[in-house]
């Protein structure tokens, strides 16, 4: 298999000095850099759920559960919360809109719920953010995050169901949802950094391997493509749409880009050593914050200007105790442009559109009835309307 991290690429970086503390840099309408000293010093970007929303969750699974409704059947109504949880929740996600570029929900009463009632309760937020998308070759649209046995690094692998390490990346989506029902009994923990900070600093460092950033990548969809969508296509890694930045990398759908598709255009060794360098710096304890995501916590983060990972990880024995997330990829109404040649990608760049996720092989008339009548809820451009 093809290793770009094998390939030479030795840099000497010099002390990151930022011309002014990432810390006391005001809080702007859009995302901006930030260090891992940043998230210690200030924990803004926590929200601890109010008593409010809590009780509102609760009579709302029961409600919901009483329905009995397939997901797809649901609308706002069968999942009924007040006006001031649907604000509390509906500010969550839109913090990752600005400074941070993330948030994380406390307090979810997970231990008092079933696995079935958990997933329940995630699902029926969303209906009140966004549009939930497909996230894999099975068009599912809420997964499980969990140990499954499977391995990462093979043709059609997915490191979501996986005890691996995992590389850093981006969800092809606005915003990530995990919610953790289970922690692990060792390991596990999140990593996150700031895009934004590390094309700063690789900018700074190693100019030319910023501009390969710019340049096209073959990307493969790892298996996951829709009905009438090519396997692979081509994007850049990074872009500027109105002054907002956007950043993406998943190093798995690169590598796989080139190993099975032998006419796509070969990287260059400019491009990958701009891979290996990028991935170096979101590792480094400069810019790399890690956590461990407590039971009931709702980790959400902006694709575009936050890359993530997670460490190897041991399980408890119990089936019910082992490690568990459910993970939700959203597009949301207030999400900013991308690049022009992320369109291949996203199949919409315009702010606020239905786009993004792995469309897969299962998009039945259910999804996109679903889809369709979100979208109108929060008033998005939807180019999937037929």
């Amino acid at each position: 298999m093809l290793d770009i991290r094998a390939l030479p690429a030795e840099l000497a970086f010099q002390p990151f000095h930022p011309h002014q503390d990432l810390y006391t840099m005001p809080h702007t309408e859009h995302p901006t850099p930030w260090l891992a000293r940043d998230l210690q010093r200030d924990s803004s970007w926590i929200h601890k759920l109010s008593e409010n929303l809590v009780a509102e969750l609760r009579a709302a699974v029961r409600h919901a559960s009483s329905v009995n409704k397939q997901f797809l059947e649901m609308t706002q109504q069968d999942f009924p919360l007040n006006a001031a949880a649907v604000t509390e929740i509906r500010d969550a996600f839109s913090a990752v809109q600005r400074r941070w570029g993330l948030c994380l929900m406390r307090g979810f009463p997970v231990r008092e719920w079933s696995e079935t009632e958990s997933r329940l309760a995630l699902w029926g937020l969303a209906l009140h953010v966004g549009v939930p998308r497909p996230q894999n070759k099975n068009s599912d649209v809420l997964n499980d995050v969990r140990d499954e046995g499977n391995q990462y690094r093979t043709r059609e692998g997915r490191g979501y169901n996986t005890n691996s390490k995992l590389d850093f990346h981006i969800d092809l989506c606005d915003v990530v949802a995990l919610l953790c029902r289970r922690a692990a009994r060792k390991g596990g923990r999140s990593l996150i950094a700031s895009s934004l900070a590390v094309v700063d600093e690789l900018t700074r460092v190693h100019p030319e391997c910023a501009n390969a950033l710019l340049q096209p990548f073959a990307m493969s969809r790892v298996g996951a493509q829709g009905k009438g969508e090519p396997p692979v296509y081509l994007s850049s890694l990074t872009g500027v749409v109105n002054g907002i930045r956007a950043f993406r990398i998943n190093r798995h759908s690169i590598e796989r880009g080139q190993l099975d598709f032998p006419d796509v255009p070969r990287l260059t060794a400019m491009q990958m050593e701009a891979v290996d360098t990028v991935e170096r710096l979101l590792a480094d304890e400069r810019f790399c914050y890690s956590m461990d995501l407590q039971e009931g916590d709702l980790q959400l983060l902006n694709n575009y200007v936050v890359v993530h990972s997670r460490t190897d990880f041991e399980d408890f024995d119990e089936p019910d105790e082992k490690r568990h997330l459910l993970r939700l990829w959203m597009a949301v109404p207030d999400s900013q442009p991308l690049p022009e040649d992320w369109r291949d990608a996203f199949h919409d760049v315009r702010a606020g559109a239905v786009r993004g996720g792995l469309r897969g092989g299962q998009i039945t008339p259910a999804f996109l009835a679903f889809e369709r009548r979100q979208a109108e809820a929060f008033d998005m451009p939807n180019t999937y309307v037929s």
